[in-house]
């Protein structure tokens, strides 16, 4: 029973290392622009939600290929990790930073967002693969990059977006992209169904707006 009981956490310590360490390729590989390996972490169904694209992952590796070519820099940095796994399927949530530079009502800017990457993973061909990746954004703020005044803000633009990502979003109208308004902050209603849908995912119960494997 002992060797049984050593077995079973040496697997889940091993499935744990294996998604940790999809997790950080994800931010590396995207961050540095290496599409080709960035491609490797996502699952054939796997889907991105972020304050400036929803959608397929082929589609956000091209879209964001894109923006790096045009010189767009969102960049993230990771803390630390919790990871649900069940069979093949898992859950892991990260905190992490988005930090990005543009300008800001002529002002060239910091924007820095605080949160979490809630992923929902499953194992593809042996492997844990990222099946829908959707952060949770609990606050962030706005910095001028040089020495002088701070950017003038439009109040009424601002008030538009939660308070979680609402210099981001900003930052990212500004400069052309269209902002989902109503993404997962630290409290209400769209984290709690983010929570329930996870526990869902878990269960291989089925769920309004539900990845699929």
């Amino acid at each position: 029973m002992t060797d049984q009981l050593t077995d079973r956490t040496t697997d889940q310590v091993t499935e744990r290392l294996g998604i940790r360490e999809l997790i950080e390729n994800w931010v590396l590989w995207r961050d540095a622009g290496d599409w080709d390996r960035f491609r490797e972490v996502w699952h054939p169904d796997g889907r991105m939600m972020a304050t400036w694209f929803q959608g397929s992952g082929d589609e956000f590796i091209r879209v964001s290929r894109a923006g790096f070519e045009r010189g767009v820099r969102i960049l993230h940095f990771l803390g630390g990790t919790t990871i649900e796994v069940r069979g093949s399927r898992a859950t892991a949530q990260t905190k992490m930073t988005i930090s990005q530079r543009g300008p800001v009502e002529g002002v060239e800017c910091d924007v820095v967002c605080t949160g979490r990457f809630y992923d929902f993973l499953e194992k593809h061909e042996g492997r844990w693969k990222i099946v829908l990746r959707q952060p949770i954004y609990e606050k962030d703020r706005l910095d001028p990059v040089g020495t002088g005044p701070g950017p003038a803000l439009d109040p009424e633009l601002l008030a538009r977006f939660p308070e979680g990502y609402r210099h981001l979003a900003y930052l990212q109208s500004r400069i052309g992209y269209e902002v989902k308004p109503d993404m997962p902050g630290l409290t209400g209603p769209e984290v709690e169904k983010l929570y329930a849908q996870g526990a869902a995912w878990l269960d291989e119960r089925a769920f309004p707006g539900a990845p699929t494997s």
